[in-house]
């Protein structure tokens, strides 16, 4: 190790070094590293290049490398599929960009009053909007929070199947194949025509060792599954949990999950308020109702509000933290990491500023915007909208088999007119043939849907 300090790593000054491996009791920092086995030890230098330690340097190295990409601002998008680019109130922004709630992670009860209400009120709206009485605090994001509430409902029932629509977010698919270790997922075919779950396969495939049914709500393609209800009843007749994905933006004209029989509901409240990042900007959380038994097997943290022994005031703090793996660690059930506290205020301050009848108009917009999107793209020859199902809400599936174009051809020529095209659905349902995911949000206006339409009439000529 070299013996000068580094200008960005405060801990690399020699005499702080020093200072704090005589605090633990060694002589260098290769001794904390004495339990590695020498062969697995790595003797030479990593091939990197040379530091930049003046900060000049640094941030124009940094700089262009971000200029390499293309943000979903600078352009036209109409991408989707869990993460979108609606509109963010600058109201939002103010607040969650306050110091109190950026620069503090998770705090204490006693020093970071402000931060656990917050999280209580992000409980509280979310509850209200799903019609459930408990909701976790945020987590990583929606795929984790599904994966994590179907896994609740195989220890609440101990049973090991869990049944999935085919048409569920390969996302949320691919993450139960490695995380659902002690459960098994099996698919249940989709109607080719509409994207329904096909209600006989269902039926032949539900038993009396089925822990859960999965419905996501709308659909990952963006269509209303009609037959949630039916699906809630076989799933309850068997004795399994209902489990319901939700997009929560949609929830001012669709029908909250706890009306339709849902018995765990989670989702990703990102389009509430929060900007699309790469690699961030996801907020996932898990509902359910008061029950003490679903609470403990909640495996996110819970925020409480109780009233201090004088009854004057309200104190906010964890609850049944001992079900948590920040408690059990190893031996929990599930794994509880880094909260997405930042993410989950900007949601609450999203739908405290809306309200019930923001919600609404939110949830009209979208209807009608993916209306008028389905419209102008069936007038292009050789385009087929929308390619399955009935109802649409937010994304629906195009298809373009009947231009003889690829969708990854289509996309690479919409780029070129600065526009982000759908997202390439052959890969994950061959059976849809040359289709593509294309979402709207209430950024969309008729002015950048035509412009769609335009280029992609141009670009299919």
């Amino acid at each position: 190790m070299s013996d000068r300090a580094h200008p960005y790593i405060p801990n690399s000054a020699p005499r702080v070094r020093a200072e704090m491996l005589a605090a633990i009791g060694v002589d260098s920092v290769e001794a904390l590293y004495a339990s590695v086995p020498e062969a697995l030890r790595l003797r030479a230098p990593l091939d990197l290049p040379a530091p930049m330690t003046d900060e000049v340097t640094l941030r124009r190295h940094v700089g262009g490398l971000l200029d390499r990409n293309t943000g979903t601002g600078e352009v036209l998008s109409f991408l989707g599929g869990g993460c979108w680019t609606g509109h963010v109130p600058a109201v939002v922004d103010e607040i969650v960009n306050r110091a109190e709630f950026v620069t503090s992670y998770g705090g204490g009860p006693y020093a970071d009053l402000g931060k656990y209400q917050a999280i209580f009120e992000f409980q509280s709206l979310i509850g209200e909007l799903v019609g459930m009485d408990v909701v976790s605090a945020p987590t990583y994001d929606g795929v984790t929070a599904t994966s994590s509430a179907l896994l609740m409902a195989a220890r609440l029932t101990g049973r090991h199947r869990i049944l999935v629509p085919e048409t569920t977010n390969p996302e949320i698919r691919g993450h139960l194949a490695t995380f659902a270790r002690r459960a098994t997922v099996e698919v249940v075919p989709a109607d080719r025509a509409t994207g329904l779950l096909d209600l006989t396969a269902l039926r032949r495939t539900i038993g009396p060792d089925v822990a859960a049914v999965l419905v996501e709500a709308p659909s990952y393609l963006g269509f209303v599954e009609e037959h949630t209800p039916e699906i809630g009843d076989l799933a309850h007749a068997n004795g399994a949990l209902l489990v319901v994905a939700v997009d929560p933006s949609t929830l001012g004209v669709l029908e909250a999950p706890s009306a339709y029989g849902a018995d765990i509901v989670a989702g990703d409240a990102q389009p509430l308020g929060v900007h699309p990042l790469y690699g961030g900007g996801q907020v996932g959380f898990i509902a359910h109702r008061d029950d003490p038994d679903y609470a403990r097997e909640n495996p996110a943290i819970l925020i409480s509000a109780v009233p201090t022994r004088d009854g004057t005031a309200t104190g906010f703090a964890w609850s049944l933290l001992s079900s948590t793996s920040y408690d059990l660690r190893g031996d929990a059930q599930d794994y509880t990491g880094t909260s997405q506290w930042l993410w989950g205020i900007a949601a609450a301050v999203y739908l405290a500023l809306l309200g019930p009848a923001g919600m609404r108009e939110l949830g009209e917009g979208l209807a009608a915007r993916t209306a008028y999107l389905r419209r102008r793209l069936s007038g292009i020859p050789g385009v087929r909208v929308p390619v399955i199902g009935r109802a649409h809400i937010r994304e629906t599936v195009v298809g373009f088999d009947g231009t003889g174009r690829s969708v990854s051809a289509v996309n690479a020529a919409l780029r070129e007119r600065g526009i982000f095209g759908g997202r390439d659905l052959s890969g994950d349902w061959p059976w849809l043939g040359q289709s593509a995911l294309y979402a709207v949000t209430e950024s969309h206006g008729q002015a950048e849907i035509d412009c769609l339409a335009e280029a992609l009439a141009e670009v299919l000529r």
